[in-house]
């Protein structure tokens, strides 16, 4: 059990849309105590002024890490130095809470929590659907639909000005089905409670502004051993289309429960980060027929008044980082959840460059 009564010393990296709001969490919640803040551009000055100033700025990640000798560290940075600067905040008596995904190889990933392991300390991932009530009685209702399911999904972004560039630089590592992908993977492996067995992917290059090799569309197919199947689309870019961005559906034999998001849905919010995850109103469909043949139930929609925004996902993200360390939860399962799906996503990647199904 860890202290209750002082705060932990958190070394914020990467001041991005997600470093922010972290920091944001850290530094509105009990139980925290921002002690620097790291980015190697701009982002960590506007960061520092948005806090109401005064905390000490890095450019430098190590630097950062042996000045201040936090408790604990943030990293949200681009995913291709998730594992070092994780791996080092380990070995410097650290727990970690990590942007998605957790690395950006599948190697990479089971590092990281070697690490963690031997450091004995935790590694949260941010998998912020995971705190969302109505993604969890998404995925709760989803178990009332018997076998197999058939699950569609989506989240294409039509991006622009800062969000573009931050869509080109993710793509320098990562193509938008691994960088997104982890987490409706995670989604689809909480329904079904079955292995995936076989993937196939497709993806397409829409500009010449991205590395060559890589591309700013996909499309990815999974079967699970329960004979459930699902599907997952994501592009960035100016030129993607809005219409039909914002899928989330799932149905069984005995109905399909849909996520509808009627005004996150809308025009020009396919990159906003808010419509991400904004549900609005769940639909719970019966496949159930009376003796005419009609349905015996009508479709019942589901208000949550439990509607979180962005920054307050990110706040229970933080509240169950500081509960895993306080009360010593075992984070066996969410690590390996998080190198699975992400091992998920590269297979699918494998399949879009090779053309071949790959079997897992």
């Amino acid at each position: 059990m860890s202290d209750q009564s002082t705060s932990l010393r958190v070394l914020v990296v990467g001041c991005g849309n997600m470093g922010s709001s972290h920091a944001q969490a850290y530094h509105r919640l009990d139980g925290f105590e921002i002690c620097g803040i790291v980015s190697t551009g701009k982002s960590k000055e506007v960061l520092n002024e948005k806090l109401g100033g005064g905390f000490t700025l890095f450019s430098d990640f190590e630097e950062a890490l042996e000045q201040t000798k936090p408790d604990a560290v943030c990293i949200s940075t681009y995913p291709d130095t998730h594992e070092a600067f994780a791996v080092k905040s380990f070995e410097a008596g650290c727990h970690v809470f990590i942007e998605k995904p957790v690395a950006d190889s599948v190697a990479g990933a089971e590092r990281v929590v070697e690490a963690a392991v031997k450091a004995g300390k935790k590694l949260v991932v941010g998998y912020i659907l995971r705190h969302h009530p109505s993604w969890e009685k998404f995925v709760g209702l989803s178990h009332e639909l018997g076998k197999p399911l058939v699950m569609r999904m989506n989240l294409n972004q039509q991006s622009e000005t800062t969000m573009w560039t931050l869509h080109r630089n993710l793509m320098k590592s990562l193509s938008p089905i691994v960088d997104c992908g982890v987490h409706y993977i995670d989604v689809m492996c909480q329904m079904t409670r079955s292995k995936p067995v076989q993937v196939y992917a497709i993806g397409a290059r829409l500009t010449d502004e991205i590395p060559a090799g890589n591309y700013n569309y996909g499309q990815l197919q999974i079967r699970f051993a329960d004979g459930s199947v699902g599907w997952y689309e994501a592009g960035w870019g100016p030129m993607i289309s809005e219409t039909a961005f914002f899928v989330k559906d799932v149905f069984g034999p005995k109905g399909s429960v849909s996520i509808v998001a009627k005004e996150a849905g809308g025009a020009g919010k396919s990159s906003s980060i808010e419509a991400h995850t904004k549900t609005e109103s769940i639909r719970f469909h019966h496949a159930d027929l009376d003796a005419s043949e009609r349905f015996a139930k009508p479709d019942e929609w589901i208000n949550l008044e439990d509607e979180p925004d962005h920054q307050e996902l990110c706040n229970r993200e933080q509240r169950y980082f500081l509960k895993s360390i306080r009360e010593d939860i075992d984070l066996t399962d969410h690590m390996q959840d998080a190198v699975n799906s992400l091992r998920i996503a590269f297979a699918c990647d494998e399949s879009v460059r090779t053309g071949q199904v790959v079997i897992l």
